[in-house]
């Protein structure tokens, strides 16, 4: 009867990994469309912004949650400079307490860009606070008007548009289970960005994405 138990343990355990990394084998493979989305279009993030960044992370499908709370909840990746290339990506999450544009349940497409080296540290610990770990505003495409001294940018979009948003409360954190779904073991995201991480092949179009819009 041990065994029997040990054995459906086992197989429980190993449904939920397998879902965890379908999941963010699935979210790694939307961040190409959604940097395209933000970047490539007529009204799309200016180049010039894409061309100083140091790291930038994608968020697909960020979850406001409902009206009146203003809880929001995304998992995305995040991706550094490294040697002239972009590193391996790192799973993250971008949790909020408060949206300033109200959008009921609707998904909001995301990238935030870090203009400034000297955050990358900051940026990549256990949790990073938007906006007071570093000076953050939001962007609003090729119309922006975005604060010249912010470190930290972001982008929002949804159905069509661009869309700015409160950043008080933001907060950046690792995805630990993204890690390990990518990994295969735990690891820090400074790790992963900074050290000698493979990258993995299902994320080879993402990083493919960042190379071709922000290089040219």
């Amino acid at each position: 009867m041990r065994n029997l138990h040990a054995s459906l343990l086992f197989t429980i355990v190993g449904a939920i990994s397998a879902s965890a990394s379908d999941e963010t084998a699935a979210r790694l493979n939307k961040a190409p469309a959604v940097f395209a989305k933000l970047t490539e279009s007529e009204h799309g993030i200016l180049p010039s912004r894409i061309a100083s960044a140091d790291c930038i992370a994608v968020i697909p499908g960020f979850k406001k949650g409902a009206a009146g709370l203003g809880i929001g909840f995304g998992r995305g990746f995040i991706s550094c400079r490294k040697d002239g290339v972009w590193s391996a990506p790192a799973a993250i999450t971008l949790e909020t307490a408060s949206l300033g544009v109200q959008l009921g349940g609707e998904k909001i497409d995301i990238v935030l860009l870090s203009l400034d080296k000297e955050c990358r540290s900051k940026l990549l610990s256990e949790r990073f606070a938007v906006g007071s770990d570093a000076s953050a505003a939001w962007g609003n495409g090729k119309s922006a008007h975005e604060d010249p001294n912010a470190q930290i940018v972001v982008y929002g979009h949804t159905k069509g548009a661009f869309a700015g948003f409160g950043l008080d409360g933001a907060t950046l954190k690792r995805d630990e289970s993204g890690d390990k779904a990518l990994y295969g073991k735990n690891l820090k995201n400074s790790d992963i960005i900074d050290g000698t991480a493979t990258t993995p092949s299902v994320a080879e179009p993402f990083l493919d994405k960042l190379s071709q819009t922000a290089n040219r």
